[in-house]
């Protein structure tokens, strides 16, 4: 039930979206995205929680389609939800059934901004070897919020009218933004170094709404092809904006005496999102294309915050 398919777009329907999750990181840059193809849309006001909320917001809005990109991860990081495991089922598994429920009854295209950090690297995947498909089973339950998304993933394939998008370490030209996953690990001397499937939001981000105007539905790995590790991605920036750069590694036994919970680490297969997108770039290539080019064409003002922010978190 992981790549369950396509469902036409009759011609004469004029698409228009219904988005939660304006104060969110990708609600906000997918609703800046529909605002420049000129698509009419509208944000949600109602908690995914109450469902006679959404319930008025479909007849106040009447979409076409729903995009879910509400939800917690918690702040600073991931840890958050440790600790706060009753707020986290009511946005991430409550909220998001809700709004699959509410869609699914007037026959309404809902895509989630999921995630594929429900998975990690064992003895049939190894790092370098086979990725994880759409069709196979989340085997990563270390951290709380994983465990939430792994839940409701599942819970979603019986909703025909859904698309769940795995997104992995989402990535944006902006080296200073603190959710961007390069500026979490720039910003520190000391990280790890896994090669990991990761989400350029400037290409793919355009994707999920051609997705949901295709009206796929299913499971969707929602990657750039590849994998690609945390040293490689240090060694673009010293190529491309600071030749001076330098950091270390420390193990993950040694990450693990500095966070709360264990962190996925994983490659996901994109022989699904590459069907429908030939044209998507590998992680590598999109990197340099939406990243690392346009940073190196203002590197020294690049270089310089990213030196204070630095500086900053060292204390």
């Amino acid at each position: 039930m992981g790549q369950r398919g396509s469902k036409p777009s009759s011609s004469d329907e004029t698409p228009k979206f219904l988005i939660y999750g304006k104060s969110g990181w990708i609600g906000g840059l997918v609703g800046e995205l529909l605002k420049e193809q000129g698509i009419p849309f509208e944000y949600g006001t109602s908690r995914l929680e109450d469902r006679r909320g959404i319930e008025a917001d479909i007849r106040r809005v009447r979409p076409t389609h729903v995009l879910n990109a509400a939800g917690v991860t918690g702040r600073p990081n991931v840890d958050w939800c440790e600790t706060h495991q009753i707020e986290t089922i009511r946005a991430n598994v409550i909220g998001c059934l809700n709004l699959a429920d509410v869609t699914n009854a007037h026959g309404i295209h809902m895509t989630y901004y999921g995630t594929g950090c429900i998975f990690h690297y064992d003895d049939e995947h190894k790092v370098g070897g086979k990725g994880f498909t759409e069709e196979d089973e989340p085997n990563f339950t270390g951290s709380y919020y994983s465990h939430s998304k792994a839940i409701v993933e599942n819970l979603l394939k019986a909703f025909p009218n859904v698309l769940t998008l795995r997104v992995r370490m989402p990535i944006v030209g902006d080296l200073l933004y603190p959710r961007n996953f390069i500026t979490k690990i720039i910003k520190y001397e000391k990280i790890i170094n896994i090669p990991n499937s990761m989400t350029v939001l400037p290409e793919l981000l355009p994707y999920s709404i051609e997705m949901a105007k295709r009206k796929l539905t299913g499971i969707m790995n929602y990657t750039n092809p590849g994998a690609i590790s945390h040293n490689e991605i240090m060694e673009l920036y010293k190529e491309y904006v600071d030749e001076e750069f330098t950091w270390s590694n420390f193990t993950v036994e040694e990450q693990a005496k500095v966070i709360v919970a264990p962190r996925s680490n994983n490659l996901l297969e994109t022989d699904r999102i590459k069907s429908e997108f030939p044209e998507i770039l590998s992680i590598k290539e999109s990197l340099i294309k939406y990243v690392f080019e346009p940073a190196a064409k203002d590197k020294d003002a690049v270089k310089e915050s990213v030196r204070k922010m630095r500086a900053e978190a060292r204390g």
